[in-house]
């Protein structure tokens, strides 16, 4: 297992590596928002067909690439990509519960325009992302200590009308691009020749708890083998493996949790006419020595695997680093105990740090064993550090010296012998 980091643009790196060399392309590139006013994310490279024209080069025919997008500019890099000479395979969805709004009060940019001032009515505390948000990128908006922001009545009668009015939405997702070389030929063709072309369904089923009703698609009925058609129901046993893997990914944050129903069962719905005869209240459930298997109940976010953010993830094999102040797009933040702050304070400041568990995930989806990953937008590491972890060889490429570092030690972190 090999990890290299090329420090430079990718645009003038990747011409130099190899044709067709790669196995898997899983990258974070840029969402051209000019998120924190981060001199990297406008400058457009997202976008440049070009550059997926580089990826699409180096990647065995058949070879996958996944790409987060923003969910206002997604459609500028699937379209660069298609562009490029990729087939657009599907959409990935990345769900969290710890995006802030990025939002404009209406309100009070009117009596700001009016250059009159608001009168403080109260407080209210801020914690986590919040406190960093306001006391950051509001700079128009008072801050009272560490965690408290200052609540302000509209003062003219046009801000008034406008109360409680904003100008963007709380983010919650990132959608990511799930795109293929063209094959060489079929996908059987592809994959004897050059040993990729799928994508690994059984290393990324959703395995649940016993009973949860992980259905494997398997069908029992008297002179039919393998299916089931409209003249007989079919008696379906679990799959210990878990379900199969969907294109919806989420953290398992009680934000996302709160938006799916209360289940019985993983179960099909309930059948007067089942090979037993019998009512099951929780739909079908197979039969094992006799005995109907009730299914578990619970949320049905448990049918899509859950990928949750450690807080110690960012900062792993960064202890000799300096501790600066950072900010980030999602996922948790830290603070110093010994100096309590409202400015959270890492090693790894780097603002879209993607959980190790998720890119462990997507990196074992697309990518064959003893695959190659690249990715050319490598920032802190996070796809170099899945790479090591699932025991794949990993080629990054990135323009800031200072990231290089923080991501070549979280790498190595990762290689180490547990």
């Amino acid at each position: 297992m090999t990890a290299q980091i090329l420090c430079g643009d990718c645009r003038q790196i990747l011409p130099t590596l190899p044709d067709c060399s790669i196995d898997a392309i899983v990258t974070d590139p840029p969402y051209e928002l000019g998120f924190m006013g981060k001199a990297w994310d406008s400058t457009g490279v997202a976008y440049q067909v070009d550059l997926w024209r580089e990826c699409l080069r180096v990647l065995k025919p058949g070879g996958h690439l996944l790409a987060f997008g923003g969910s206002r500019t997604y459609h500028r890099l699937a379209c660069a990509i298609e562009d490029a000479g990729f087939e657009i395979r599907d959409q990935i969805m990345w769900v969290y519960g710890s995006g802030f709004p990025k939002s404009h009060d209406v309100s009070k940019a009117i009596d700001k325009a009016a250059g009159v001032q608001r009168e403080i009515v109260g407080s209210r505390e801020v914690w986590g992302r919040g406190a960093e948000r306001f006391s950051d990128i509001g700079k128009d908006i008072p801050v009272n200590g560490n965690n408290s922001i200052s609540v302000t009545a509209p003062s003219t009668t046009e801000a008034k009308q406008w109360q409680g009015w904003g100008t963007a939405l709380k983010p919650a997702h990132e959608p990511i691009v799930l795109a293929r070389k063209p094959l060489d030929g079929t996908v059987a063709d592809n994959v004897l020749t050059h040993g990729i072309g799928g994508i690994n369904i059984d290393g990324c089923r959703v395995v649940g708890a016993k009973g949860d009703g992980c259905w494997s698609g398997k069908t029992k009925k008297k002179g039919y083998e393998g299916g089931w058609d409209s003249e007989a129901k079919p008696n379906t046993e679990p799959n210990e493996q878990g379900r199969w893997p969907a294109n919806f990914i989420h953290d398992g944050s009680d934000e996302v949790l709160e938006l799916f129903p209360e289940t019985v069962g993983g179960a099909r719905p309930a059948k007067a006419h089942k090979p037993t005869g019998e009512l099951y209240e929780g739909g079908w459930g197979p039969i094992k020595d006799g005995n109907r298997i009730e299914f578990a109940g619970g949320s049905a976010a448990r049918f899509f695997y859950c990928a949750k953010a450690s807080k110690t993830d960012r900062n792993e094999g960064l202890d000799d680093f300096p501790l600066i102040k950072g900010g980030s797009m999602s996922g948790g933040e830290e603070t110093r105990p010994d100096r309590p702050t409202n400015h959270p304070i890492r090693a790894n400041h780097h603002p879209t740090v993607k959980p190790t568990e998720l890119m462990r995930y997507l990196c074992r989806l697309i990518t064959p064993p003893n695959g190659t990953i690249l990715d050319p937008f490598t920032g802190s590491g996070s796809t170099g550090k899945a790479a090591a972890l699932e025991g794949f060889d990993f080629i990054g490429i990135e323009q800031s010296a200072e990231y290089v570092e923080i991501a070549t030690a979280r790498i190595k972190h990762a290689k180490q012998p547990t």
